[in-house]
């Protein structure tokens, strides 16, 4: 089965009717899984953990029971940060196929590979390592229970060089790409993307809008965007700047709404590629407004060569301050990597007792208190 198209319909936010985020709203949830398909797209990516573990269940009941399986395209992933012993790694694959009520999943990811589950806090391998996840991934590829195996990725660029160079069998990676992290210090898309695509491996670009950040903007960012067209919406931006990138198998977006999938539609069917000039504007003038929203602006040339646990400062006041302008702040992909970055640069598990240190800025001012605090509430929504 081809894919159709570059929208690939995401199932972490699905509508709910109350609190619970496993009470589906099933009425909004078909109508919104067939207008995607008669729109003409497949590509459906869930994994065992969304919605409390529920997720998989609404694939199977919404896209597996209501359309014909050589339709569609399913892409789920195992849980590595869940992972404690090698023996769990059997029964959770043969869950997901039950789940799905599938025989074969198209697109498998081992999710979230990064500096703690690959290497290790210590650098003496991860969970990854240890429990030979790769080996079974590849066993249930070679057995045809796996079309097609990837991972997704949430740490450095240069850890990401280092597993395609040592597992040249994934066909692709799963990364947050959009114009916000394009050039973050935490993130830094840019550099992930292009690994991916020296070692020729194809990319799946998941937060092409930051989890709804890029449509819920700065009332600023909103007003310069309007400048450049007053007729596109604001998350168009986004869409039509990760839709212009090369060797990518999809953009996923997690669509809440009939409304917002609807938008998405007409962005990807119109997409016009950004001109020089309005990527220039987005990478430049945008995101500088947008960072200038949040509590410590863009501008922190004072904070420049300094690091706390081995993290630059600039990169933990830039996580902290853009994750407050999220809509959900303890959910963006700042927090998922700054775990990372201090175990891939000082050894250190930031879940236990990191050694004192001090923050003193070149005028002389102590700054470790605010340093401290941003750096504390990044550890505590840490995921």
């Amino acid at each position: 089965m081809a894919l159709k198209s570059k929208l690939g319909f995401g199932m972490m936010r699905l509508p709910v009717k109350s609190g619970d985020p496993t009470d589906f709203d099933y009425e909004q949830l078909f109508q919104m899984v067939d207008t995607f398909i008669e729109a003409g797209y497949n590509y459906f990516d869930t994994s065992y953990v969304y919605h409390n573990g529920k997720s998989e269940d609404a694939v199977r009941k919404a896209v597996i029971e209501r359309h014909p399986r050589e339709s569609v395209l399913i892409a789920t992933k195992f849980p590595t940060f869940d992972l404690k012993t090698e023996d769990e790694i059997e029964p959770i694959f043969a869950r997901q196929l039950e789940n799905l009520g599938v025989e074969y999943i198209d697109y498998y990811l081992l999710h979230n590979f990064q500096t703690v589950y690959y290497d290790g806090v210590d650098g003496n391998g991860g969970v990854v390592k240890t429990c030979h996840l790769i080996d079974h991934a590849l066993k249930w590829k070679a057995d045809g229970k796996i079309k097609h195996l990837g991972f997704s990725f949430h740490s450095s660029p240069e850890l990401l060089d280092r597993i395609l160079t040592e597992h040249p069998e994934f066909e692709f990676v799963q990364i947050p790409v959009n114009y916000l992290d394009w050039n973050s210090e935490l993130v830094r898309a840019r550099e992930a993307y292009e690994v991916i695509r020296r070692h020729g491996r194809l990319v799946i670009i998941m937060e092409p809008v930051k989890g709804g950040g890029l449509a819920m903007v700065p009332e600023k960012v909103k007003e310069r965007l309007k400048e450049m067209d007053a007729d596109a919406s604001v998350a168009s931006w986004a869409m039509r700047f990760t839709g212009g990138l090369d060797g990518v198998i999809c953009n996923l977006s997690g669509m809440s709404t009939l409304e917002q999938l609807k938008d998405n539609i007409h962005t990807i069917q119109s997409l016009d590629p950004l001109t020089e000039d309005e990527k220039e504007q987005l990478l430049g003038d945008v995101v500088r407004i947008y960072k200038d929203a949040g509590p410590y602006g863009a501008d922190l040339s004072r904070y420049a060569g300094l690091t706390l646990h081995g993290a630059a400062v600039t990169a933990i006041m830039e996580g902290y301050s853009v994750c407050q302008l999220q809509p959900d702040p303890g959910f963006s992909d700042e927090n998922n990597y700054f775990k990372n970055v201090v175990a891939e640069k000082a050894h250190l598990d930031i879940f236990g007792e990191l050694p004192e240190e001090k923050v003193i800025l070149a005028d002389g001012t102590d700054a470790t208190e605010e340093v401290r605090a941003a750096e504390q509430w990044l550890i505590q929504n840490s995921f």
